[in-house]
Parts: structure tokens; sequence; C-alpha cells
């Protein structure tokens, strides 16, 4: 059954993003800024939580947000890290990162998504919370979804398409039927917001000590989050916390809890890895959580969802604007180039947390060697910080697309600017070599009229690229 064409049925607005976390708030500022109508339900109602999953702001996430014209404005929030402590004496050296963002900046969630929901209102997305979806269905034309408002009434919304970002408990994931496949990897983790009576010597301390493990970050405002996890104490995650067990954890953990005290929030949960297979069903898309879920090892959870969300943005897009040579294609590669992405940060995230709990003998020689090899080879530690970043991923290249196709471009210097400062447009950027006006390619879903134009600076580079609105190549001419 066709799922898209260029001249649809009327719908109440062209897509209706579900959740309204950093992940639905990225991807509808995006389509709003590109000028389509946009209505994002969240079932919280309105106002800003004081509470945050997620703590690190990765430097392929700081290139997206810069490309949007956030990344300064984040910036000033949080504190760079220019060293990332994965286990034992393994450290990485984040300023040998190739970026503007040569760190890891510490920046609670709720901060990224103040400035998010900061530029989708001002794009013009229409915000409605406490609202909750109950049901949907698709035909040729759109998807019709049910929802409940505030006040508990029915109500019923049209759009030509639906994107799910509505974390791991997803109703949309729920309503198309699909299966969440994966397993548990860590119960009983505690977490706490506390206040501190001595402050910890690094912004970020992470440690282990036997059966313990312990995750301490600020908030920046004199709040710290605590995550803990001990090996001998596994109970239901309904099983009350108290700062006491909290205080017990640092002291194994870190020889100290530094005088904890006023918890404004406790609680415990347990870390799963799971991946839906679709990441598309006809006209709905998932996004974020919804689509991938995984341990906090390595910090790439939030990151990994905006990422999606940049990667989506465009394409739809492309299709709602009637611009993309063959839409079905287009929305397809969604899946097709997210997809391995959310798989490899399963794998790696699960390999971190499996190595820091390592307790065998085996296991343990296994993270000594991890170690060693990291902390010693170059390039093992190269690849080790492209993959932890997100600076090394690349997608498959598009037909015809030439070698460089589905390469991260990097922030080079052009006669007009910066590239990522041009990506704010969101659209495509070309950038050619001085005096040269070269065609756009066939497969451009995009019109001559958007593109951004750009000159390279030393009259020496005669190729022409193609950059997509994510900051990947799509072409190049040699």
């Amino acid at each position: 059954m066709p799922t898209t064409d260029t001249h649809p049925a009327a719908a109440d607005t062209d897509v209706l993003v579900v959740g309204a976390g950093p992940t639905g708030l990225l991807l509808a500022g995006d389509l709003a800024a590109a000028g389509l109508d946009v209505t994002l339900v969240e079932r919280r109602p309105a106002g800003r939580s004081s509470l945050t999953r997620a703590f690190g702001v990765h430097a392929r996430t700081l290139e997206l947000l810069d490309s949007r014209g956030l990344a300064d404005a984040l910036e000033a929030t949080g504190t760079p890290l220019t060293r990332m402590r994965l286990f034992g004496r393994l450290s990485l050296d984040l300023g040998r990162l190739p970026s503007r963002f040569d760190h890891l900046l510490i920046t609670p969630q709720y901060e990224v998504e103040r400035l998010l929901e900061e530029r989708a209102a001002a794009a013009g997305v229409t915000f409605r919370h406490g609202t909750a979806l109950r049901a949907l269905r698709q035909d040729a034309d759109g998807v019709t979804a049910e929802l409940t408002g505030p006040d508990q009434t029915p109500l019923t919304l049209r759009a030509r398409h639906l994107v799910g970002t509505d974390g791991h408990r997803s109703t949309v994931r729920t309503a198309l039927g699909l299966p969440f496949p994966g397993t548990s990897v860590i119960r009983s983790i505690v977490l706490a917001d506390v206040r501190l009576a001595d402050e910890p010597a690094e912004t970020l301390t992470v440690s282990g000590s036997g059966d313990t493990f312990v995750f301490l970050a600020p908030f920046g405002d004199g709040w710290y989050r605590v995550m803990g996890w001990d090996r001998t104490r596994q109970v239901p995650d309904d099983e009350p916390v108290g700062l006491d067990e909290v205080r017990d954890l640092a002291r194994r953990a870190l020889g100290t809890d530094h005088g904890m005290h006023d918890p404004r929030w406790l609680s415990r949960f347990h870390s799963d890895e799971r991946q839906v297979p679709a990441y598309r069903v006809g006209r709905v898309f998932l996004a974020g959580d919804a689509a991938h879920v995984h341990s906090p090892a390595g910090g790439q959870g939030m990151n990994t969802g905006l990422q999606d969300a940049a990667n989506l943005s465009w394409k739809l897009v492309a299709v709602h604007r009637g611009e993309a040579p063959d839409p079905e294609a287009l929305l397809d590669s969604y899946q097709t180039e997210r997809h391995p992405v959310g798989a490899t940060v399963l794998r790696t995230s699960g390999a971190l947390v499996r190595l820091a709990m390592a307790r065998t003998p085996a296991a343990r020689a296994l993270r000594a060697l991890a170690a060693t090899v990291l902390g010693t080879l170059r390039p093992a530690s190269a690849k080790a910080l492209a993959t932890l970043s997100g600076l090394g991923i690349a997608y498959a290249p598009a037909p015809g697309g030439g070698r460089s196709s589905g390469r991260r471009a990097p922030d080079v210097r052009l006669r007009e600017g910066r590239l990522h400062a041009l990506l704010r447009a969101g659209e495509f950027v070309l950038i050619a070599p001085e005096g040269a006006s070269p065609a756009l390619p066939s497969i451009a879903p995009t019109t001559a009229a958007r593109v951004v134009r750009a000159t390279w600076p030393d009259p020496a580079r005669r190729t022409s690229v193609l950059v997509r609105p994510d900051g990947h190549v799509l072409w190049t001419d040699r």
C-alpha cells in the first residue's frame, strides 16, 4: 500500500510528534522551521521538570546543535570534560577529537530540553500537553490518532505522518504491534538527587570497588545526581530507597559519601538493552528511546535519539515539499541508516558496562587488556573516541554519490563562514570551487532555489560537495 504522495487528503497537521523529550523537541523544531505544520503531544502537563536522565552531550550532538544555533547557549549551562573515564585506570583524551567541540559537555537533560522547546515554540510548533495517545490507524493518505486530552476528553487528530518519540514505554510502538526484543543488563540501580557538603575534585566522578559502582555528576546549581549499583543487593524496582543506602554505596565505591544530604528524589530502576526491528511502519516512525534503549555506560542515550531526529527531519521535509526524487526510498533510508547505529550503541554500551562489572578472573583480565590496548595504541583509542562521540558515524554511500558520500562533513571554513553555521538555514549546502556553478545531482532531494551555495577559500580545491542538512555528505563530483 502506498504511504506517500504529493497531493494528500486534508489533514489537521502535517506531522504529529508524540513525546516532548529531547528527540521529539528537536524533530518538531526542525519540521516547523522548514515550514511544516507540526503538532507535538505530551502526556505530562506543561512545565519543565527538575528531574533528568542524561548528563552528557557528546561532540557530534553539539555539532548538530551548533547547526541549529543552540550549541553556544548550551555550552554556557555546563562544564566541558576533556577526559572521559570508562573503568579502572582507563580514560580517553577528548581533546583529540577532530571537532570544534573537543570535549563532553556535562549538563543536565532539562537544559537541552529548555533550548529545544524554546526553538520549537518560536518555529510555530503546536504543543498539546497532558495529552496521551490511545490508538492509531493508517491508510494510504495519512495517520489517524485517537488521543485523550487533559480533561480526559477524547480527541482525534489526522496527520500525514506520525513520529513516536515517547520513550522506552512507547505507546506508539505498542499501537504498531512491534516487539521490543532484548534483556535487562543491570538491575536495582539506585538514583538520588542530593546536595553535598564536600564537592568532588572532578567534574564527573565514576568509580567501582569490589561489588559496587557509583556515578556522580553535577546539575550546576548545587544539586548532584548519584547513580549507584550493588551486586549483592538485587531487589525489585519498587523497593524503597533511603539516603543511607546511597551513602553506603558511595563510601564503598568512592571512599567517601561527600556529605550527601537533603535528597529531593530517590528511586530505583533497571537498565535494558532493547531495539525495535523496524524504525518505520508505513507513515509512522520511531526515534530515540521508543526505538532503542541500552545501559547508561558511555552516555550515548540522549545523543543517539537527537541524532535519530536530525536524520529523519530533513527527509520528512523533502517528502512534504514534494522534492524527493523517490519519496519511499528516502523515508526507508531512515531505517537503513539509523538502525545499524542503534545496534552499535547497544553493543558498545553493553561492552562497557560488562567490563565495568567484571567479577571473574577471566573477565577482569579482559578488562585489563582492553584498558592496555585503548591506553597505549593510538588507532584503537581514536576508534573508541569516534564511536563514543558520534563523530565516527558514517552512512552507506548514496548511489552515484561519490567516495565521500555518507560521511560526516567536518566544520570546514568557507568564504561564506563555517559549514555548520551555514547549515543553520536547514537546507543542503553546495560547496564548489571559485567560479564554478555545478548543477545539482539527480539524487538530490531538494531544489536549486533552496540550496545554500558556498565557495572553498583555497582556489586549488576543485571538488564540489553537496552536504545534507544533517551534516553528512550526499554527493561529491570526484
